[in-house]
């Protein structure tokens, strides 16, 4: 196995899901997008936005967690560790990415302060792009 300059695992990057990235992208309803392709977690991180914005906060973890769950689960078949950098500039990343967001987001709107907390260290654990991004730094 590959490590990187700092002696920590390679970066981990996931297979793109063309079908269901073209989807979200064409506008196609986040509902239709996960009902088709459940294993994206870009569907779900969409609807954790979507509900969040809307304020339904707990419909919004739900699908962070969902979404979040689903990444996990690809990012072990891909050969992740439990840790180590998750890019931001591979784009099949972001799914996963967006939805760790989601979840610490809704975490801390609900008072749950530890989960939040674990969300935002482990968001920018794994890319500082991303916590950038994500936060409203860019």
């Amino acid at each position: 196995m590959t490590h990187n300059l700092l002696g920590g695992p390679p970066p981990t990057e996931l297979p793109d899901n063309a079908a269901a990235r073209e989807a979200l992208e064409g506008g196609v309803d986040p509902v239709e997008v996960a009902a088709r392709h459940p294993e994206y977690p870009g569907a779900w991180a969409a609807l954790a936005d979507r509900a969040f914005d809307a304020g339904s906060v707990i419909e919004s973890y739900a699908y962070a967690r969902t979404g979040y769950h689903r990444g996990l689960d690809q990012l072990r078949r891909s050969g992740w560790k439990g840790h180590g950098p998750i890019p931001w500039e591979h784009e099949a990343n972001r799914g996963f990415l967006r939805a760790l967001h989601a979840l610490g987001r809704a975490a801390a709107a609900i008072g749950e302060d530890a989960e939040a907390e674990r969300c935002r260290s482990f968001l920018r654990d794994s890319s500082a792009t991303a916590a950038d991004v994500l936060n409203g730094g860019h």
